[in-house]
């Protein structure tokens, strides 16, 4: 069956909202390292791992042993009911390391699903269903996370449990305050904060959740030391942090393990998921003892903390931190920025190049202008897979390039991308001429 017999069958069988990548999808049937070869035989470095999903790569034998080992057991599920020895070993592990005092941790399955679960603590803790979330935020599908995605692109509906209010904070590039200096930047969002709480609350916020890099928004950038401007605010009425970091925890941000760490703030909870599974399927939160166990009613999880998922993840969070994956997406992260930023002196449909770590957005516009360019963008996209190489689009305009390998990226396979992405770019922008 080829891939395009195979998309017709998608088609017919699945959403039409289940978006697929390429005029001609492919089907991904085999992978080693960062490359990935699909099912007519092409091969292709990999720079979007599953949605940062892959963090580690793939084919990786401690990660692929670990599975066997406990797949050789005969136990692939028993429920939370019951003691899992490789979940006990994984929350203590992510509690010592997420830097929060006394800290406890539920695990899920999906991001979705720990922020779901991030603001049902929140809400049960503050006695409150008032939550803050930032401008071109993007939480998850489900009902309560998609009542608080400030981007209507990936909003299905404008019903929620939950009163939400918006800051700005989340979009620097095309936002009011955005041409300030960082310390004025820094200001006028704090103050849009206290205003917002003043004139669209009752006060009795229960938190501020945000991701401290947005992902589907475009791989947004806040300046250092913004949201512990915002922990000010939110600390003199009492409400609660949760930094989302589905897509920028492990390290991945490259200067520090969790990405509110680069704002020195330590939130009240954190949701992660994503990169720790290395693509199995594994999520959760990490937050204070009381917040955690606020929750009075009874409760299980199916399939959270299940024995291969948190088996898969033990493994993979080990081999990240013996490996030092931390330092090579700082290093190959500022590699990769600054040849992009070259790219972007000479091509004027690159209207910014932003990013940490290997979590980089290269924002498409139109030439001569700074006016999104959705067209530009896809036709990049599909530039790139014709030169061997995936990488996500995004963004609040669905104009943003996203760029985020495995971190186990070698210094040639950053250049080689860039060579890429230099004569793809190049391709498009002479084509809009």
């Amino acid at each position: 069956m080829t891939e395009s017999e195979l998309a017709a069958r998608h088609r017919a069988v699945l959403p039409n909202w289940l978006a697929l990548y390429y005029q001609e999808p492919i089907e991904i049937v085999r992978a080693s390292g960062r490359r990935v070869t699909d099912a007519e035989g092409r091969t292709y470095l990999d720079f979007f791992a599953g949605i940062l999903t892959n963090a580690i790569g793939y084919d990786v034998a401690e990660i692929s042993d670990a599975v066997r080992a406990q797949l050789d057991t005969g136990v692939l599920h028993t429920s939370t009911l019951y003691l899992i020895r490789k979940q006990v070993e994984l929350a203590e592990q992510i509690a010592e390391l997420s830097g929060i005092p006394d800290a406890k941790v539920f695990f899920t399955n999906s991001g979705t699903e720990a922020n779901e679960t991030a603001l049902m603590l929140a809400t049960q803790y503050r006695r409150s269903n008032q939550v803050l979330a930032l401008r071109n935020s993007y939480h998850g599908r489900a009902f309560a996370t998609i009542g608080i995605t400030g981007n209507r692109g990936w909003a299905a509906s404008s019903l929620s449990p939950l009163k939400v209010s918006y800051v700005h904070g989340g979009y620097r590039y095309r936002e009011p305050f955005g041409g300030l200096p960082d310390a004025d930047y820094i200001k006028a969002c704090a103050e849009d904060l206290r205003d917002v709480l003043q004139t669209t609350t009752a006060g009795d916020v229960a938190a501020l959740i945000a991701e401290p890099i947005q992902g589907v928004g475009g791989f947004n950038v806040p300046p250092d030391g913004l949201f512990a401007a915002f922990k000010e605010v939110l600390d003199e009425y009492g409400i609660l942090l949760i930094s989302d970091e589905v897509q920028t925890g492990w390290g991945r941000t490259g200067e520090h393990f969790w990405g509110m760490r680069a704002h020195g703030v330590t939130p009240d909870a954190m949701t992660f998921a994503k990169g720790l599974g290395n693509g199995l399927a594994i999520g959760g939160v990490v937050a204070r003892r009381d917040v955690m166990d606020s929750i009075t009613a009874n409760s299980i999880s199916t399939f959270g903390g299940n024995p291969v998922s948190t088996a898969g993840a033990k493994a993979t969070l080990d081999y990240l931190l013996d490996n030092d994956l931390q330092g090579n997406a700082l290093k190959l992260g500022n590699h990769l920025i600054a040849g992009l930023r070259d790219l972007g002196e000479r091509y004027d449909i690159v209207g910014d190049v932003r990013g940490k770590g290997l979590m980089i957005g290269v924002e498409l516009v139109e030439s001569g202008g700074k006016h999104p360019s959705p067209p530009n963008a896809a036709a990049v996209l599909e530039e790139t897979r014709e030169r061997g190489l995936l990488i996500g689009k995004g963004g609040l305009h669905n104009n943003v390039l996203r760029l985020a390998p495995p971190m186990t990226l070698t210094g040639e396979e950053a250049d080689e991308a860039l060579d890429i992405l230099d004569a793809s770019i190049a391709a498009v922008q002479e084509g809009t001429r």
